[in-house]
């Protein structure tokens, strides 16, 4: 379950910076799994996803604010959910 008490507060200059993603208009799909995909199916999801990432102009403060708010699921700033979780481990790491 996400942890509601990192998110920024709801005002619009919090979330303002998402009108201009690349993947505004884009479907959901692309960049959250649905239950028990797994292997290439996945994998092929997450590539489609990253690519439209790769376009993106607000990619920066997209993966910021996922890091920030440790989002649980989807694609965000170019990154899969595993990928944010090995950053935010070495950083814990880190600062043992």
């Amino acid at each position: 379950m996400v942890n509601i008490k990192r998110l920024p507060s709801p005002i619009i200059e919090s979330y303002e910076w998402q009108w201009d993603g690349a993947c505004m208009g884009v479907d959901s799909s692309v960049f959250f799994s649905p239950e028990a995909e797994r292997g290439m199916k996945r994998h092929r999801r997450e590539e489609s996803a990253k690519a439209v990432c790769a376009t993106c102009p607000v990619i920066d403060r997209c993966r910021e604010h996922a890091l920030a708010v440790q989002e649980p699921y989807g694609v965000w700033g170019g990154l899969t959910e595993s990928e944010r979780a090995e950053i935010l481990a070495g950083r814990v790491s880190a600062a043992v």
